[in-house]
């Protein structure tokens, strides 16, 4: 016989308590997969029995966790901003930190009619988010791997939100000359022997888009530099960094000559977002 759902989520967590630090979640987010039902069928459920073929479906899904493998790569999916985007090995996964992000972007004085384009955009995740609160801001997104382009594009299409346009550019490469009033990136900015690239997700994702020279910030400075020929005057750059990059980040700014430069903690109280303006 079958399990129960609620069964079915208790022998899971078990499985893979010593292999991931939200055992449960995992057991519950790998389960309404494969019932392609909402969360409140868990509680409203759970003396329902499993059919074979989604038992079957369901332990699979359970020993490819246990050997490490993302959730986000087993079901194909993962909200960011309350948006459902498909995701893929191809591209990051999005994670709540990247949100603070959005919030800070949301929360600059631009015009209703902004253009903002989204460097190394991946899922589309931000271009996206950005999209879903701000119907006449222009939004371009672009990455430099191909695969990237076509999943941002294919989320675009499932979201409906058609005034964002994605484009193959390894950064600014094949944008076109124009001015932005709003720059953001979440580029790679991770150490090469940082020893988190050998934990948890991040075993299973692009090193490309992890991992930078220049103790991470070979990107942040290029985008930096190049930034100051795509900024409207008064235009902003935002990025995410890591935890312990924001002295640099504030230094660099300044040394290309932008101001008003400010960080902002996310929801663990890290440096995570710097942001700057291009003078007039």
């Amino acid at each position: 016989m079958t399990d129960t759902v609620e069964s079915a989520i208790h022998s899971a967590t078990l499985l893979l308590q010593n292999s991931t630090d939200s055992a449960k979640l995992d057991a519950q987010v790998l389960l309404l997969d494969v019932l392609q039902k909402p969360r409140s069928y868990l509680f409203s459920w759970p003396e329902k029995h499993l059919s074979a073929q989604q038992q079957q479906l369901f332990d699979s899904y359970c020993q490819r966790r246990l050997k490490g493998e993302p959730v986000a790569h087993i079901t194909g999916t993962r909200e960011f901003w309350s948006l459902p985007l498909q995701v893929n090995a191809t591209t990051l996964i999005p994670r709540p930190d990247t949100e603070t992000l959005v919030e800070v972007a949301l929360d600059l004085p631009l015009n209703d009619d902004a253009k903002v384009l989204d460097l190394g955009t991946g899922t589309g995740a931000i271009a996206l988010a950005l999209a879903s609160e701000k119907s006449n801001w222009q939004i371009t997104g672009v990455d430099r791997i191909a695969q990237a382009v076509a999943l941002s594009t294919i989320n675009k299409q499932r979201l409906g939100l058609q005034h964002v346009t994605f484009l193959q550019s390894n950064w600014f490469s094949e944008v076109s000359n124009q001015k932005f009033n709003l720059i953001v990136s979440n580029p790679p900015y991770i150490e090469h022997d940082d020893e988190h690239l050998n934990q948890g997700d991040v075993r299973f994702e692009p090193r490309s888009a992890l991992v930078a020279d220049d103790d991470g910030m070979a990107d942040i400075k290029h985008i930096i530099s190049q930034a100051r020929d795509y900024l409207a005057p008064n235009g902003y750059l935002l990025f995410e960094h890591g935890y312990q990059q924001s002295t640099k980040v504030h230094s660099f700014f300044a040394q290309m000559a932008y101001t008003n430069i400010l960080t902002v903690k996310d929801l663990a109280n890290n440096d995570r977002v710097t942001f700057a303006q291009w003078p007039k």
